[in-house]
Formats: C-alpha cells, sequence, structure tokens
C-alpha cells in the first residue's frame, strides 16, 4: 500500500477519546487472526488500487488541503456504489471538493444548488416541445450525470428532495411514465450547512438513508489552514488551479473497479458482528430509533472496499469500526434524554460499539 493511504483517517469511535470510547476493537495483529478460505484478490488488482488512491489524492492535493476523512470517505463510497452526505459550516471547501473529484475521475460532472424555490423539473428535466416536428422531446435536467454535486441539498422543500430518490437508489428518473436511465456511474455528493436553519428544510428520513456515509468536514488543522492562504497569497486564479487537475482514470475503470471490489471476501463470523451492531442501534440506551438493515449492507461493502485499499483480499472487524460512524451517524436519532445531556451521536455509536463483542476468526 503507498504512504498516502493512511488507515486511520477515518473518524474511528474505537479511537475516541471521549467517555463513550470502546476499548480497541482489534489487536495489532487483527489481520492475521482473519481466517480467509477464499483466495486472495491477485496483486494487480490491489496495485491498481493503491495506484488509483495515491493518484486521486495527488490530483486533489492541488486544489484542496486536507481534510483526508472527507477524501477516503468519498473515494470508498463511489467505489462501493453508494452516496455520501457532507456536511459542515460553510467555507470549508465541499463544492471545490466535489469539483476537483469529477475532474479527477474523468466522469461527466453536473451541479445543482438547491434553493427553496427549485422544482422537481429542474432538477430531472422535462419534455421540451419542438416546433420543427411538432413534438415532445425530452430535455435531460442537470441530474443526468456521472458525479453530481447537490448543493446544500437542504434548502429546496421535500417534493424537490422526491426528485433525487429514485435516481439515488435506482440510476434512472422517470418522467411522464417514460423511465431515463441516468449515465454510469452514478455518485452524488450532496452538501449541508448543520448551523443554518432559516430557509432550510428537514431531508427525508427516506432519502438520508440513501446516502452510504455522512461526511463532516471539520476546521483545517493550523498548518492546512496556513498553507491555504499562502497558496492564495500568490494571486493564482481558482479556477486554473481546478483546469490543472487532470484525470486519472475513466468510468469504465470506475465500473470495473467497483467489480472488483465485490471479490472482497467476508466472512461469516464479521457479517454476524456487522449484524449485531445494527440490531444494537435499535434498542441501545439513548437512541430513539436505531438504523435500517441498509445501514449492514453499507458496513459490508465499506469495509470490502476499504480492505482492498489497504492491500487485502478480505475484510477484518477493523475495517467495520473505521466506517461505523460515517455508516450509522445520519440513521440513528438520538433520544430527549441525550440531547439534554449534551451527548453527541458518535459517542453514542462509539459506545455501542464497545458494547458489541468483536470476533476472533
Amino acid at each position: 500500500m503507498t504512504d498516502q493511504l493512511d488507515a486511520d483517517q477515518f473518524e474511528n469511535p474505537v479511537d475516541s477519546q471521549n467517555d463513550f470510547a470502546p476499548e480497541p476493537a482489534v489487536d495489532e495483529n487483527a489481520e492475521q487472526n482473519v481466517d480467509s478460505p477464499a483466495p486472495d484478490l491477485p496483486e494487480e488488482t490491489k496495485r491498481r488500487f493503491a495506484d488509483v488512491y495515491a493518484n486521486l489524492e495527488r490530483e486533489l492535493n492541488k486544489v484542496f488541503v486536507g481534510q483526508k476523512e472527507l477524501v477516503l470517505g468519498a473515494l470508498v463510497a463511489l467505489f462501493s456504489g453508494g452516496h455520501v452526505l457532507v456536511e459542515s459550516v460553510p467555507g470549508l471547501g465541499k463544492t471545490l471538493f466535489a469539483s476537483a473529484l469529477g475532474r479527477a475521475l474523468g466522469c461527466k460532472f453536473g451541479r445543482i444548488q438547491f434553493t427553496p424555490d427549485l422544482m422537481p423539473s429542474d432538477v430531472i428535466g422535462a419534455p421540451v416541445f419542438d416546433m420543427k416536428t411538432q413534438e415532445f422531446n425530452f430535455r435531460p435536467g442537470p441530474i443526468f450525470a456521472q458525479i453530481l454535486l447537490a448543493d446544500e441539498i437542504n434548502r429546496a422543500p421535500a417534493k424537490t428532495h422526491s426528485a433525487l430518490l429514485e435516481a439515488m437508489q435506482e440510476g434512472a428518473a422517470t418522467v411522464d411514465g417514460q423511465t431515463h436511465v441516468l449515465p454510469a456511474p452514478f455518485f452524488v455528493v450532496a452538501t449541508q450547512n448543520p448551523i443554518e436553519s432559516e430557509g432550510t428544510y428537514r431531508l427525508p428520513e427516506a432519502q438520508v438513508d440513501r446516502f452510504m456515509f455522512k461526511l463532516l468536514a471539520d476546521y483545517p488543522s493550523e498548518q492546512d489552514e496556513l498553507k491555504i492562504l499562502a497558496e492564495h497569497g500568490k494571486h493564482v486564479d481558482p479556477k486554473e488551479k481546478l483546469a490543472a487537475v487532470q484525470p486519472v482514470l475513466s468510468a469504465e475503470e470506475i465500473l470495473s473497479m467497483r467489480k472488483a471490489v465485490n471479490d472482497v471476501y467476508v466472512a461469516p463470523k464479521l457479517l454476524d458482528y456487522i449484524n449485531k451492531i445494527v440490531r444494537a442501534t435499535r434498542k441501545f440506551p439513548r437512541l430513539a430509533f436505531g438504523a435500517s438493515t441498509r445501514a449492514g449492507l453499507a458496513l459490508v461493502q465499506g469495509a470490502r472496499t476499504l480492505a482492498v485499499f489497504q492491500g487485502r483480499g478480505f475484510a477484518t472487524p477493523d475495517d467495520v469500526a473505521k466506517i461505523v460512524a460515517p455508516a450509522l451517524r445520519h440513521r440513528v436519532c438520538l433520544s430527549p434524554e441525550a440531547e439534554i445531556e449534551g451527548r453527541n451521536v458518535d459517542e453514542i455509536i462509539a459506545a455501542l460499539v464497545r458494547s458489541i463483542d468483536v470476533p476472533r476468526m
């Protein structure tokens, strides 16, 4: 594995320093403790994933500084066939990140700026009457892209949010009874601002659950922020820097790599561990309601992708621990008592993980 990929870039509840922090999920030899009867992935496949990650990170670093968890989380979701919801205060580069990612992936990039007056037809498209042919022809909307930035998604009403549901789940959009297939791969990066409530709408639970991960973009470190200021001090046009980002793979290669992820072995004991985590969210103290079955699927597929990014052909409990917070934090809800106590959802998830026995396989 290349030095660019740090396995601890994900926010990992088992390493949290708060009162709810569980003990380490696995020991240092966890990989050796996993019995993998299935054959390992070919070395060529593992090198391919390592090279792709390193090259994508290099291109993104041309315009985007830091936020390692955001980068890794988005790439794990992309190669797992999921979507991501990115939450942060304004001005931390969410839009810039999505734009740079679209260029680096060599895919068609689309952007929708969500506003209170945005209609579903503004997202999907609508039939337009052609005066020459005297017929209605469908004019695709901005959703017909491969990498879609849904900027400030919580500023649009529910009827507009619903326009994304079919697209995110089925990869298609239906207009006037006719289904239009979206280009593959189809990957949504949605952003929202958590500190502003005026002019915003809460996302429907059905739509939130369709995001594989909810990623939190935090303030940059002192060194990263100084680097950002220094770059802008050179009076370099941000558009020129974005144009310098070169594609490192194609849409066809992304689809091929997604198929390779499915060959990563997940042991029955690990599936049972994931199932126990998901089911525990439905009865755990300080949680009003728990996660759906889709959360378990996200953990399984995310663990597979993270494993191959780290040069393995099998997933481990440690892979699950590293993605459990991004996969669950938007699928559970704190109880009123937990909110009064000032708890946050990641702390509760950390406590839940600690309560589950880690399988020794």
